[in-house]
């Protein structure tokens, strides 16, 4: 009886059990169900994914706390939208991009891309033209860039590197004439020389002719440099007597010209103990009998221990002469039929198998052309030469949280001795070893595949380096000031932006002390501005009325050094990919331009400073433009032991 009354009892307590039993299982299908879905997504910690397997748009594309990505949510892309993004936003989307697991390590390839078929002829208007030029660019550049990274231009460069050259190149006047320039297979070397045989003109009041050892052009478009430029003056200049001039031209830049002009000055520094210019005197009638006399009668007596040997003008018009150019250990040496005339010192940034090209023109007959001595296999190309490759020279990785200012630096690819010349000088600031500034170099595709192969290399040790893949053209560098916005703001998430150049020297303390002189929250453009500049019609620079019709162009600042703000950059990348922005072949116009359409809906403060120096250096300069990687190197130096902003003027 009393087993009977405690049943419901028991009965009860198995039911709570089994309730409680089925509770704690439903709730352990539920976590299961919420977990599974994250292990299927991110893997179990095994196998890892490959991150190269993401294509760039999936990796650059900011993903939420569940793992999905943003555009799923938000359909319409934030940087389509113009006008101002508050700093606070840019802040936001940067550190959720860094927390949700982005790539840290540095982003070599450039997020810049253009709809080829929006290039194509359908553009109306005078920029038809550039747009072709961006489109093809374009094209060439990525189908180059996927074979470099198949790695197939490798194998070709090994099977080139083998030819041979021929160690001597004879050619007629009329032969060179036609040409224009002849080229000389592998350059020089130490004991090369080039003999020209050739009669000058009759005389006018500017009768000259120019002798030129060139380089390979850096970057289509661009003139190629010139390693010696011989420009003898037989009525000459200013100064009304014959002269010779010799110069170099560095990144389209003339250098410091020795101008020789029949006087020497033994006590000067000498070239290999040859002085850089000889003592000439106009012609041997010069003289009067009784100096003649006196010379002989001192030399007889032995009164002087040194003679001086006057020779004339060595170039007369319809005389023939024989012209020899030979390389030395110190500089280049020219003697004029048998005689040495001048001598032209090496300078930094050129090797002697950069001299690939000869050049004879003016208001003279060539007869004969001659180079010997030649190297006859082709140098190796060594930017190792160049380069140091050590880690205390690699960038950092980037930021998690936005920067104060970025630097973008425009570099041609070749220009491997510029780069490390940037690396070890201004690149190592504080600011910069901080993190609180970040500098990047744009590079894009070069014409030569062995200087894509070794780029890639130094892209990938040095961790600085951003490639813009298309073909590099003089006319086109605009694209790359476009990249460094890209790259600013969606990267980056920087507040300043600068676009500067490798042969630029950069002071970032006087920089930013300048941008804080801006109210905060201001539209800026900060640089060496000019106001009412008119575009050229005539020379090199020639603009025609359909690529640029007005009387002036809009205040802009000099392309070598100047600083935007953040809402600027957005403004140009979003006109960019909506294909609403103006192209000019003009970088630091095109960006004058920009600027004056974002002024109509927002007023940009303009500051204008000469310390952006747009030729060479001037003392306290915050920017130093046409420095060599010596002066680079220099420059820092004098900053770190002085503290001051002493110019180093030799190059």
């Amino acid at each position: 009886m009393k087993r009977g009354k405690l049943d419901p009892l028991f009965s009860l307590n198995r039911v709570k059990s089994i309730q409680m039993l089925m509770g704690t299982l439903i709730l352990y299908l539920m976590l299961m169900g919420m977990e599974i879905p994250i292990v299927l997504r991110n893997g179990f910690g095994l196998d890892a994914p490959n991150k190269r397997e993401y294509t760039e748009s999936e990796n650059s594309r900011p993903r939420l706390s569940n793992g999905e990505k943003k555009s799923e949510f938000r359909p319409r892309r934030k940087t389509a939208v113009p006008g101002p993004i508050t700093q606070e936003k840019k802040m936001g989307l940067r550190l959720r991009q860094r927390r949700m697991g982005e790539k840290s390590e540095n982003k070599k390839i450039s997020g810049l891309v253009i709809d080829e078929k929006s290039f194509d002829g359908a553009d109306k208007g005078s920029g038809l033209e550039l747009r072709r030029a961006v489109r093809d660019a374009f094209v060439a550049g990525k189908k180059l860039l996927a074979e470099l990274e198949s790695g197939k231009v490798g194998t070709e460069l090994t099977q080139n590197r083998n030819e041979s050259c021929p160690e001597s190149v004879a050619l007629t006047g009329h032969e060179l004439l036609e040409k224009g320039n002849t080229v000389i297979p592998c350059g020089l070397c130490l004991g090369s020389h080039i003999t020209v045989v050739g009669t000058p003109r009759r005389a006018h009041p500017e009768s000259q002719f120019m002798m030129e050892l060139l380089g390979l052009e850096n970057v289509y478009g661009e003139d190629p440099p010139r390693i010696l430029h011989f420009n003898p003056r037989l009525k000459g200049d200013w100064s009304k007597t014959p002269v010779i001039e010799q110069n170099t031209r560095y990144r389209m830049q003339w250098g410091i010209a020795i101008r020789c002009d029949g006087k020497s000055n033994p006590a000067e520094e000498t070239v290999d103990g040859q002085v850089k210019c000889e003592r000439w005197i106009l012609d041997d009638n010069s003289r009067s009998e009784e100096s003649k006399v006196m010379w002989w009668l001192k030399r007889i007596v032995k009164r002087t221990k040194k003679v001086s040997l006057d020779w004339p003008y060595p170039f007369a018009e319809n005389r023939m002469f024989v012209l020899t150019v030979a390389a030395g250990f110190e500089g280049f040496h020219i003697s004029v039929d048998g005689r040495h005339v001048t001598s032209f010192p090496y300078h930094p940034g050129f090797t002697l198998d950069d001299a690939t090209g000869f050049s004879l023109k003016g208001d003279v007959n060539v007869h004969s052309f001659f180079a010997a001595s030649l190297p006859s296999m082709r140098p190796s190309f060594a930017p190792h030469r160049h380069l140091e490759m050590l880690p205390e020279w690699q960038a950092p990785p980037l930021p998690r949280g936005p920067v104060e200012l970025f630097i973008g630096i425009l570099s041609a690819g070749n220009h491997f001795a510029e780069r490390m010349a940037v690396r070890k000088s201004w690149m190592q600031h504080k600011s910069i070893k901080s993190l609180n500034v970040v500098a990047r170099f744009f590079v894009a595709m070069h014409r030569k595949n062995e200087v894509n192969v070794e780029l890639m290399k130094e892209a990938e040790f040095f961790g600085d380096i951003v490639i813009v893949p298309y073909m590099d053209n003089y006319d086109l560098v605009v694209l790359k000031t476009v990249a460094i916005c890209e790259y600013a703001i969606r990267i980056m998430a920087s507040k300043y932006i600068m676009k500067c150049d490798d042969d630029t020297f950069v002071r970032i303390d006087a920089l930013m002390n300048e941008v804080k002189k801006v109210p905060h929250g201001r539209s800026l453009y900060v640089g060496n501005i000019n106001y009412n500049h008119k575009p050229l019609r005539k020379g090199k620079w020639a603009v025609t009325y359909e690529e640029w019709s007005e009387a002036d162009y809009p205040p802009y600042a000099n392309g070598p050094g100047y600083i935007i703000s953040s809402d600027i950059a957005h403004y140009i990348v979003s006109n960019f990919e909506q294909h609403k922005l103006r192209l000019f072949k003009m970088e630091d116009v095109s960006m004058g331009m920009w600027i004056q359409q974002f002024n109509n809906s927002r007023e940009v403060a303009y500051v204008h400073s000469l310390k952006f120096c747009q030729f060479g250096c001037v003392e306290d300069y915050y920017t130093a433009h046409y420095q060599s990687p010596r002066q680079m190197i220099c420059l820092w130096t004098k900053l770190q032991s002085g503290r001051k902003a002493h110019c180093c003027n030799v190059r």
